[in-house]
């Protein structure tokens, strides 16, 4: 395995040239659904972007990163909190159940020293801020991130472009 140089030009390209989306069409019905059930209204938008945005800096993903700082962009956030949702455990800008969404996305996406990453202290912070379906509908927005990373990090659509094309 070839490493690059941290002075190396990383290319505007795609790593896959073909949009994975029309190779497999059958994607867009299971997107869709995934957009439907995390849009459900239980969980505020806002504090779903900023779990997808943790989730693109948890796996490295400039991709993912830049996709969710602009959807919080476009929805009126301040810039206080996005930049600081990379350091969201000593920031100011966010509430309990933020804390505990963002939590729980950290849990998930990093190995735990204790075996298991999602304690049960964890989900009982989480379930003091959001009811059943709400905390369902969390945990489907983590998957539904999760469900994109190895596209992210496979096919590496160009940052920045069109979240509808980011494969010209």
């Amino acid at each position: 395995m070839k490493i690059r140089s941290i002075t190396a030009n990383v290319p505007m390209v795609p790593r896959m040239s073909e949009n994975p989306a029309e190779l497999v069409p059958e994607l867009a019905e299971v997107s869709a659904a995934l957009f439907k059930v995390t849009g459900n209204g239980s969980v505020p938008r806002s504090t779903i972007s900023l779990v997808q945005l943790r989730a693109g800096q948890i796996v490295g993903s400039t991709y993912l990163t830049v996709l969710h700082t602009g959807f919080l962009r476009k929805a009126g956030e301040s810039e206080e909190r996005i930049t600081s949702v990379a350091s969201w455990q000593d920031s100011p800008y966010f509430s309990g159940a933020e804390r505990a969404a963002l939590a729980l996305v950290e849990a998930v996406l990093q190995p735990s020293a204790s075996g298991e990453r999602v304690s049960d202290e964890l989900y009982a912070q989480a379930a003091e801020h959001y009811e059943a379906k709400a905390l369902a509908t969390l945990m489907f927005a983590i998957g539904q991130v999760n469900f994109f990373i190895p596209v992210a990090l496979i096919a590496k659509p160009v940052p920045g472009r069109l979240f509808t094309d980011p494969w010209k």
